[in-house]
């Protein structure tokens, strides 16, 4: 991208040349498009936020840096949400959704600039669901509540959240709702009553 817009530079932060900020869709408007240009370049999607809405634009291939996950199935959310209390909903990167409080699957070959993070590396949609799903859990969100005391969420806010199966071999049935993979999950991980307690008063439900 630099070789072919040389003073691209111009328009970014210092030692940000290659980092797909927030504020990129604004700062190289001429590499990002609404409608996929038909010029004989291959083009992705990416998921950022434009006059502080959330909305997709396109881009060369060749131009980003692609992440591990970028070819596989994801979870996106919100890199920042909420004000940092525990327990409260994560916000949607769903556009065009009046209702907040639903992580979006990303396909393969989407990308998303820095104001959303995304979660997992999945060959199938149905297990970025069940990951998805995870990550509404009470159980889930309690334990990234540990770290997270902000806004801002970033992977090593997610520490104390484990790491679970979510093909067909896992010992959680994630095809039941929401509020039933919580049941199962104190099971698993052995909370005492008044730790389920706690957790089933101040943390909020998401469906």
């Amino acid at each position: 991208m630099h070789e072919d817009y040389p003073d691209a530079i111009n328009n970014l932060s210092a030692g940000h040349a290659y980092d797909m900020s927030s504020n990129i869709f604004t700062a190289l408007p001429f590499i990002f498009f609404e409608e996929k240009p038909d010029d004989g370049h291959e083009y992705i999607q990416m998921l950022g936020r434009l006059n502080n809405q959330r909305t997709y634009r396109f881009i060369r291939r060749d131009y980003i840096v692609e992440t591990p996950n970028f070819s596989k199935y994801k979870v996106i959310i919100a890199g920042a949400n909420g004000s940092g209390a525990i327990g409260e909903t994560l916000s949607t990167p769903l556009i065009g959704t009046p209702l907040i409080g639903t992580p979006l699957i990303g396909t393969p070959l989407i990308g998303t600039t820095e104001s959303f993070i995304s979660i997992g590396s999945f060959e199938t949609e149905e297990e970025a669901k069940y990951c998805e799903k995870y990550v509404k859990t009470k159980f889930a969100r309690t334990l990234l509540g540990i770290l997270k005391v902000t806004q801002v969420i970033t992977p090593g806010k997610w520490k104390y959240v484990p790491l679970q199966d979510f093909t067909n071999n896992s010992d959680i049935d994630w095809s039941k709702s929401v509020a039933e993979i919580d049941k199962q999950l104190y099971t698993k991980y052995g909370l005492s009553q008044e730790e389920i307690d706690f957790i089933e008063e101040k943390v909020k439900a998401m469906e």
